[in-house]
């Protein structure tokens, strides 16, 4: 066979598409940079063939062929797929956060640099989901980085985030809320990346961010560096195993390996050596580009000690060009080195047999270079004695397991627990564990075949806080109030940083597919975390909705008590369905923290502020850079008011965002209504209901109503309303109650009733529920609103009579004053968002302030100022979408 690289360009393309199996094809193919070079023809004295390959070209092997005729037969069903076939892995899986772009970039030191020459060499991976870039730092011949700075096309400072100090050669980060230009930048392959050793020095490694598709099916890897302290040099060798043969596939990234000048030839030998202790293997040559440095190729048949010296991490890659001045780099193989979390949810509805036991299983792993697995298990709910604990494949035929660990005699029957190592991994098996092909069985003593069963899942690191090698937090039905035989499963991380703010991460599997849960664009369920009161139902707080397997974010308002009761291990964590309203699965949350007593101080000085909202000193108020302005007044970070332009709008300060949200008026059910002069929403008039009509309960004890923390107001007894719920606003898909007698709030979600018709709507935006049309009328055909348990589509906002698309742009009119140029307001996915322009600090002693002007002026450079506001402020209306702070996780 000929190297790639002695080809023509059609001749070697087409080698290439047959050499390559399904996943490493659908990769390949598609990016430009893997394609091989037009070289021409040359002569077997020139161009040897690879050591232990044939070189006749007619007697290419054709892996490709088998995966397309085995697509092309008819299956009777899914469990009757081959184990490599990984089209079960449907969309309807794939949540929406789960769709991603990976990108990559290979650091090395810079060659026109003054810094003394390095052969220090780093390797960084990206996972972009919508507007948050997860990355995966590992670096050699260097120490640990101090920080890593983020570069725009033009080399400005675009991100940068401070290193944590750790003995572990992996950085783990993120950067969230990338804005739209810099979206854009990314995407079109103009950002940079570089690392630094410490805050005094330049920058010590650098290099581009690229798409490449290789990256999807990367399961082996490694970083290619030199002894020698040669500036500029490296590589990154991305590898991965054919589905069905034992060919080893591989790319090449190098930098600074090969020169290019006008007098250098435009071809560059080099050699490519496989090695076990510095004994060669394999051995290709081939010429590449200078230009086009990237490299393609493929080992074939590797035999069983090849694959074994494979999985433990003794292989070694060798890169070298030939000629005069030759030039060497080299690194060993290892699994794929991530950040993120290898981990399975064990659900019933998941397992051979489905079915509905309100049991849960939770496993994570760890994978070494050396190809030892760690692995913690831990279940709950189960039926019976667990008497089986494997690790297995996908079934070739139904009821036909295909088991490959077996990891029974370290269950802790007692305690639901396993835990330790397993280090005979297969090379095959830790390239099917890194592409998720690998499940997790649960037999038990009344489901010999299992009762539980999860797919090992790669889980994207989201930057939280909680260790990933402890054991999350288990969800099951059982542990809901009353239990729910349930079908689902899942386990959760939670964190309480520095700043009393709750971080969550939760994984769910088994949820019913039915028709209410049909397509990931619709709502699975919500989210809630709350404390646990054996005399009532307990007070709860909405997280996040459900649109798929996984869901994340950040609660920043926590409560004195719920930090109290996260803090003593009294609080809980429930998903809801529709199925199951008051309780899928649950969990027990125990996060120890030191919030309680802070939180509990803050809230007493901050009373009397949001009683008044937001008030105080405003001289203290101008100086805290957490407070909002509006309507000529600043509020303090957390304070809650009814705006006086519109009564039926209630206003919060989040960190000098100000969020406003239109008041959702119940519907109510009696006969007469009024109109009270100081609230927005009618109540019903009870001098004219029916004497038989039962009014509400009126006790004594609580004379005064209910307090809702939501909205942070008193509610008559008995009255109904739509909660609050900071920062999404007013839920139309609650309703709350003031009960009397107790003083307490009860909320609950609404009913939808059942409909026949085929196509119902809904008639308003803001509607919870769908109603039949009338015949004569055709189903509105628009965008659904918007609330928490509607489609997740692009939301509107209201903001006085005016209806603004998401990322829209505005200044807000306020009655009696007009247009408020000094403040910027933006449509955040149906939530209004708005916030003042920051004048900077003046030095100068005659200031002056003009009537169409936001900041102050110097007089004595009163032109130039003023130019410069214009550009300011037209600089800010142009970034405020993206440079928003997200409110929504």
């Amino acid at each position: 066979m000929l190297p790639l690289g002695g080809m023509p360009t059609s001749r070697a393309l087409r080698a290439l598409m047959l050499l390559l199996s399904c996943a490493w094809l659908r990769s390949v193919t598609a990016a430009s940079r893997l394609k091989a070079p037009a070289l021409p023809i040359q002569s077997e004295k020139e161009l040897l063939p690879a050591k232990g390959l044939s070189g006749d070209k007619e007697s290419l092997p054709d892996p490709g062929l088998d995966y397309f005729q085995e697509k092309g037969k008819e299956k009777e069903d899914d469990l009757h797929k081959s184990y490599n076939d990984r089209s079960y892995l449907s969309s309807e899986d794939m949540g929406q956060a789960e769709s991603r772009t990976d990108f990559v970039a290979l650091l090395t030191g810079l060659s026109d640099s003054w810094l003394p020459s390095t052969n220090s060499v780093a390797r960084a991976r990206f996972s972009l989901t919508r507007t948050s870039l997860a990355f995966s730092i590992t670096y050699q011949r260097m120490g640990r980085p101090s920080k890593i700075v983020f570069l725009d096309y033009d080399g400005t400072t675009a991100f940068e985030y401070k290193v944590p100090k750790s003995q572990s050669d992996m950085i783990c980060g993120v950067w969230k809320n990338l804005a739209k230009p810099l979206l854009r930048q990314l995407q079109n392959e103009q950002m940079r990346i570089t690392m630094a050793m410490s805050t005094g020095r330049r920058k010590e490694v650098e290099g581009k961010i690229i798409k490449h598709r290789a990256l999807f099916a990367e399961t082996f890897s490694s970083t290619l560096t030199t002894e020698e302290p040669t500036q500029g040099m490296g590589g990154i060798a991305m590898l991965t195993l054919s589905d069905t043969e034992n060919n080893l596939h591989f790319i090449l990234i190098l930098q600074g390996l090969l020169t290019h000048t006008h007098t250098d030839p435009p071809l560059v030998p080099i050699k490519v050596q496989l090695l076990y202790r510095q004994h060669v293997l394999r051995e290709i040559r081939a010429n590449i580009t200078a230009h086009d440095p990237d490299f393609a190729e493929v080992l074939m048949d590797l035999n069983s000690r090849e694959l074994f010296w494979l999985s433990r991490g003794q292989l070694e890659i060798s890169v070298a060009t030939e000629g005069q001045d030759t030039r060497q780099i080299s690194g060993f193989i290892t699994g794929r080195k991530s950040c993120d979390t290898i981990q399975s949810v064990m659900s019933s509805g998941d397992a051979l047999n489905p079915g509905k036991t309100g049991g849960v299983g939770s496993a994570i792993f760890h994978l070494h270079d050396n190809g030892t697995l760690d692995y913690q298990v831990q279940v709950a709910g189960l039926s019976g004695e667990v008497v089986g604990l494997t690790i297995e494949l996908k079934p070739r035929r139904r009821h036909k397991r295909s088991v490959l660990y077996d990891l029974t005699p370290e269950v802790d029957v007692a305690l639901g627990h396993a835990q330790g190592s397993w280090s005979r991994l297969e090379a095959r098996h830790i390239h099917m564990l890194l592409q998720n092909e690998l499940f997790i069985n649960v037999a038990t003593a009344h489901s010999q075949e299992g009762e539980l069963r999860g797919q090992i899942k790669a889980l994207l690191y989201s930057g939280l806080g909680a260790p990933r090698h402890e054991l999350p937090i288990l969800l099951a039905g059982v542990l809901v109030v009353p239990p729910v035989l349930s079908s689902a499963g899942g386990h959760a991380w939670v964190w309480v940083d520095e700043q009393c703010h709750l971080h969550y991460q939760i994984v769910v599997a088994g949820l019913s597919k039915g028709e209410e849960l049909a397509g990931s664009a619709h709502l699975h369920g919500l989210a809630e975390i709350g404390e646990m009161d054996k005399g009532s139902h307990g007070s709860k707080r909405l997280l996040t909705g459900f649109y798929g397997p996984q869901a994340g974010g950040v609660l920043k308002d926590l409560s004195a008590e719920l930090l109290h009761h996260l803090g003593r291990g009294t609080a809980f964590l429930q998903i809801t369905t529709k199925l199951n309203p008051q309780g899928e699965i649950r969990g027990q949350v125990h996060v120890p923290n030191s919030c309680e007593v802070s939180v509990r101080g803050e809230a007493g000085d901050e009373s009397e502020a949001e009683a008044a909202g937001g008030g105080g000193d405003p001289e203290e108020l101008k100086k805290d850079p957490n407070t909002c302005f509006l309507e000529n007044q600043h509020r303090a970070h957390g304070s809650r008011w009814t705006p006086n332009y519109n009564k039926c709008f209630s206003c919060s300060c989040q960190k000098k965002t100000v969020i406003c949200d239109p008041v959702i008026c119940p519907l109510l059910t009696c006969g007469q209504t009024l109109q009270p002069e100081d609230q927005c929403c009618p109540v019903c008039d009870e001098r004219k209901e029916p004497k038989d009509t039962k009014a509400p309960e009126k006790v004594e004890e609580h004379p005064e109503g209910c307090y809702f923390e939501g909205d942070q107001k008193m509610h008559a007894p008995g009255t109904t309303w739509h909660p609050f719920v900071p920062p999404f606003g007013y839920i139309k898909c609650a309703l709350c109650t003031c009960k009397g007698s107790t003083g307490e709030v009860h909320c609950e979600k609404v009913t939808c009733p059942v409909l026949t018709c085929s196509r119902p709507v809904r008639r308003n935006p803001s509607d919870c529920c769908k109603e039949c049309p009338p015949e004569e009328e055709k189903p509105t055909v628009g965008l659904e609103h918007a609330d928490m348990m509607q489609a997740d589509g692009t939301l509107q906002c209201k903001f006085g009579k005016n209806f603004y698309q998401n990322s829209d742009t505005w200044h807000p009119r306020v009655p009696l004053v007009g247009e408020m140029k000094c403040i910027n307001c933006w449509c955040d996915h149906g939530v209004t968002k708005c916030q003042r322009k920051q004048c900077p600090v003046l030095t100068c002693q005659n200031i002056a302030r003009k009537d169409d002007k936001c900041c102050p002026d110097c007089l004595d450079s009163k032109e130039e100022g003023e130019e410069e506001e214009d550009k300011e402020e037209e600089v800010l209306m142009m970034k405020v979408p993206d440079k928003r702070p997200s409110w929504r996780h």
